[in-house]
């Protein structure tokens, strides 16, 4: 009976530190998927939670694997400042444009090109939070704008707030000819 206590004791000794584990753990954040026009500069936004406070050992990697699944390639790396990569496709064009102070440790990509296309992953450490989710976000970096969710937006509302002037307008005309019309035969019944 005794050992079977031990084991019970140890699997639920071994829970909680997994539990503890786990809360410790750093959560990173990153949209799922970015499309951008060649040429123009991108945003790639990463934030994080943390259940220590941000401190000085705080370091964070960004890092990527282009599409043709070739080698990964360091893009910036920061800890207590931020460093460019001394060499490499990212090699000024890259900047910091996070702010720790706001669990926001974002990127800014200048002069995309095509062969940008692929996963940038995001992985944040806050000692004594080590582990945890590492954020990706696939870069698509296309020659044109395709018609957005915006566009369509706008185009929608354009139409209907048309539709409405015309609709407007057609039931002001047809008052105006009734009323004429109106006028008319009382003028017409008068004159009998």
């Amino acid at each position: 009976m005794r050992g079977r206590t031990w084991l019970g004791a140890a699997l639920v000794l071994g829970a909680q530190l997994r539990a503890l584990w786990l809360a410790a753990a750093v959560e990173v954040h990153t949209a799922k998927e970015v499309v951008a026009v060649n040429g123009t500069n991108q945003r790639l936004r990463c934030s994080f939670s943390s259940s220590s406070p941000v401190g000085q050992q705080l370091a964070v990697s960004w890092n990527f694997q282009p599409e043709d699944l070739g080698s990964h390639e360091l893009v910036f790396y920061y800890q207590k400042e931020p460093y460019k990569p001394p060499s490499g496709r990212f090699k000024d064009r890259v900047t910091w444009d996070g702010n720790i102070e706001r669990n926001d440790v974002s990127i800014m990509l200048w002069n995309l090109q095509p062969s940008d296309n692929g996963t940038f992953t995001c992985q944040v450490t806050n000692w004594p939070d080590v582990y945890g989710t590492i954020g990706e976000v696939r870069l698509r970096v296309v020659q044109k704008v395709n018609f957005s969710e915006i566009h369509f937006l706008v185009v929608a509302i354009g139409s209907a707030s048309v539709l409405m002037i015309i609709v407007v307008t057609a039931v002001i005309i047809c008052r105006q000819r009734r009323r004429k019309a109106r006028a008319k035969r009382l003028e017409v019944a008068d004159t009998e």
